[in-house]
């Protein structure tokens, strides 16, 4: 196996101490020794110079929708569901091809900002398009980035008082069935797993009770891990209460979508007994702060959940919503929008750090694998250039954290070059970049009799 070794670096390893100067030894896909001062002599190993360049564990992306990178800037200026009734209509059209061409960039981007996991959530499958969800699991594989497709459904339409229009959703039992499928097909519960599978109804306004209930069911029969949104508007707290009869936090637990094996997407709007529960029963909750603040939904009580011990993860959200958003970025976003709502110590760059790595492993279950930099656990690794115009900053974790993020030398996926010297190498990063152009410029033609 290939002996890698990372020296006269800073490392964060989120797990114990930060090491000043230091090394991180990778044998194959895992961490073998981690530790201070001169690295190891060992004869054939490649050895990574991070001098003046801080190393920290793979950033995790907890909530996603690739598909969106084909239908950015529109609906600039609308709300959640206006801008949901605006884009339903093109995503109506869109096909395994779109889909693919989209994940490729969107996940080629991800890597250039320091992402080694990331989840996706797709929800619409326009029928006779295609198999988009195979689509987007092959873009995954060529970047090589550590996969968690999730497997979206809507089965209620606005003629069953659902927002989506009746032309996107499906059938319960096509749901259940193509759901089933894509877990057997694909799901992988091993150890180092690149690819692994979630059921995820849309959310609340779009889905029925029956849905959740068996989706739960499923879920919990093969052994994966449930995700809807949840909690993003006063809207949909208002909905709830009409239709269900109560808000969200407590409709989800009445259908038995509570536990360590379900998060929770944006949930912004929460009050203190829903903050008290999702802690008390392990539900974790992914926190888009650029997505909530463009479509003006705002801003999560993160702070007030970590303080509770929830379990808290990073997402950028889809890219028609959170527009060229960078993972890295969402540390600073997630830490700056916290302080200016409650104040200069509401969460520090190290928490922020925590969230994007550490925090979101724990939302998806995989923080023995993922998430810190300790013996054992995969080498998924980010290596960030703090030197330069960064060097003026003593603090390489501030240097990081706050304003623009540092450019990253070095992504490892499992041992494997990803991105070198901030340029995607998995994939000529121009071939990812024009599949997206592609990617939009198919979408507005398949989709310009309705737009």
């Amino acid at each position: 196996m290939t002996v890698r070794i990372i020296h006269n670096a800073y490392i964060a390893p989120i797990v114990g101490k930060e090491i000043a100067n230091g090394y991180l030894v990778i044998d194959g896909t895992t961490i073998s020794a981690i530790g201070s001062g001169p690295a190891p002599t060992t004869p054939g190993a490649e050895l990574i110079d991070a001098r003046g360049g801080l190393v920290t564990p793979g950033l995790v992306n907890t909530h996603h929708h690739l598909y969106q990178w084909a239908s950015q800037g529109l609906a600039k200026d609308n709300t959640l569901f206006e801008w949901l009734v605006a884009l339903y209509k093109p995503w109506s059209k869109m096909d395994a091809d779109v889909v693919g061409r989209a994940a490729l960039a969107g996940l080629g981007w991800l890597a250039k900002t320091g992402c080694t996991t990331t989840t996706d959530h797709h929800y619409i499958f326009p029928k006779g398009r295609g198999d988009l969800f195979a689509a987007e699991i092959d873009s995954a594989a060529r970047i090589g980035v550590r996969f968690q497709p999730c497997r979206g459904s809507m089965d209620r339409g606005v003629s069953d008082g659902g927002l989506p229009p009746d032309e996107v959703v499906e059938t319960l039992d096509d749901i259940l069935a193509a759901t089933a499928d894509a877990i057997d097909t694909y799901h992988d519960a091993s150890f180092g797993s690149m690819l692994q599978i979630a059921v995820a109804p849309c959310s609340p306004f779009s889905i029925s009770k029956d849905l959740l209930v068996e989706s739960a069911t499923l879920a919990r029969a093969k052994g994966v891990r449930l995700h809807t949104h949840l909690s993003e508007t006063l809207d949909e707290e208002e909905h709830c209460i009409e239709q269900m009869g109560c808000t969200p936090v407590e409709y989800m637990e009445q259908v038995g979508w509570l536990g360590d094996d379900v998060w929770f997407a944006h949930a912004v709007h929460l009050h203190d007994k829903d903050i008290a529960t999702l802690a008390a029963t392990g539900t974790g909750v992914a926190h888009c702060p650029s997505s909530n603040a463009r479509l003006g939904a705002g801003i999560a009580r993160i702070s007030d959940l970590l303080a509770a011990g929830a379990s808290v993860g990073l997402g950028v959200d889809g890219s028609a919503s959170a527009e060229m958003v960078p993972l890295a970025g969402e540390v600073r976003q997630a830490m700056y929008m916290q302080r200016a709502k409650y104040g200069p110590t509401a969460l520090t760059a190290r928490q922020a750090l925590e969230i994007g790595t550490l925090g979101g492993a724990r939302v998806l279950g995989r923080q023995d694998e993922i998430g810190s930099l300790e013996v054992g656990k995969l080498a998924d690794i980010a290596i960030w250039r703090t030197t330069g115009f960064y060097s003026a900053v003593d603090d390489p974790i501030v240097a990081f954290a706050y304003g623009q993020t540092p450019p990253l030398a070095h992504l490892l996926v499992g041992g494997r070059t990803i991105v070198e010297d901030d340029v995607l190498v998995s994939v000529p990063q121009d071939e990812a970049a024009r599949a997206g152009a592609d990617a939009h410029r198919r979408l507005m033609e398949l989709a310009k009799d309705v737009l």
